[in-house]
């Protein structure tokens, strides 16, 4: 009689992988630090754009009418805080001859015309400053070069050198107005290259005469200034006041600033479902592996 034949050995259950296990594993542990890193830098400018969004000290109505020392404003070669354009400073010096200059495409209230810019030398000797001024406006570029040789020559006549304010009798000229953000150089639209178009300090430095005082050179506010008087301690022209008024005040909340923000956090929290959806697919993957089927055949 023939032996019964052996039993068949039972096949191993294998049971398929939970979505927790797979996320538990080293390669998406790694991949989850990495996304915590990514995270963690967006959540820093996240935080970075929302200290600039939210002015919790705005300045008061009216402050920038309340005319302020320069020195409490801008210092030579500072750049000027947004909070600050448009303030008013008052500051004293004198006129440097040879430096008036005309700059055109200059609006006011609506009409082109020209501004007749100087370099003012403020009266802190021993030390060298100056800053770029325009003086006033008018619609005729005749008027704005009149107006040029007039005020050479008036401060051609007052000049005083720094070294010699301490044994002559000077007196330095007062002025009042508005310090503005430097508006960058550009190259003239047309073909004269010594035509100014923008009212940039840095241009206007490159073209000044006196900018050295016992061969140093001297510092330039990087800000201009719009100067209240037309005059300016000189001589009456046909310059007109530069209207400048007083700037808006902006609301606590810079909504483009705060817009930024919420970018930061979508990519804070993108970066997370992005390890959840990575993660997800291996598992998906690897059930349709075990249930004999393809993946990619889907």
């Amino acid at each position: 009689m023939a032996d019964p034949a052996p039993p068949a050995a039972s096949e191993t259950q294998v049971f398929p992988p939970t979505l927790r296990e797979v996320m538990l594993r080293p390669r998406w542990i790694a991949m989850l630090l990495l996304c915590l890193v990514v995270a963690g830098v967006f959540s820093w400018l996240l935080q970075w754009q929302l200290a600039r969004a939210i002015d919790t000290d705005p300045p008061e109505d009216g402050a920038t009418e309340i005319i302020r020392p320069i020195d409490e404003v801008v210092r030579p070669g500072q750049y000027l805080d947004d909070a600050l354009v448009g303030q008013k400073v008052s500051l004293e010096g004198q006129w440097v001859p040879g430096d008036f200059i005309v700059v055109s495409s200059r609006f006011d209230d609506g009409v082109e015309g020209y501004w007749v810019t100087g370099q003012f030398a403020l009266a802190v000797y021993p030390e060298s400053r100056s800053i770029a001024v325009a003086l006033g406006w008018t619609a005729a570029r005749e008027d704005a070069d009149a107006a040029v040789a007039a005020l050479e020559e008036r401060a051609e006549e007052k000049y005083v050198a720094p070294e010699l304010r301490h044994v002559v009798d000077w007196q330095p000229t007062p002025l009042t107005g508005r310090v503005i953000s430097d508006e960058g150089p550009q190259l003239p639209p047309g073909d004269d290259v010594d035509e100014m178009t923008r009212m940039s300090p840095a241009a206007l430095l490159s073209r000044w005469h006196d900018t050295e005082i016992d061969g140093e050179r001297i510092d330039v506010y990087r800000p201009y200034l719009t100067s209240d008087d037309p005059i300016a301690g000189l001589v009456e022209t046909e310059l007109t006041a530069i209207s400048s008024p007083a700037p808006e005040v902006a609301g606590p909340v810079n909504w483009l600033n705060l817009f930024y923000a919420v970018e930061w956090a979508v990519f804070a929290a993108f970066s997370f479902y992005l390890w959840y959806r990575l993660a997800k697919d291996a598992w998906e993957r690897e059930l349709e592996e075990l249930a004999g089927g393809d993946p990619d055949d889907e």
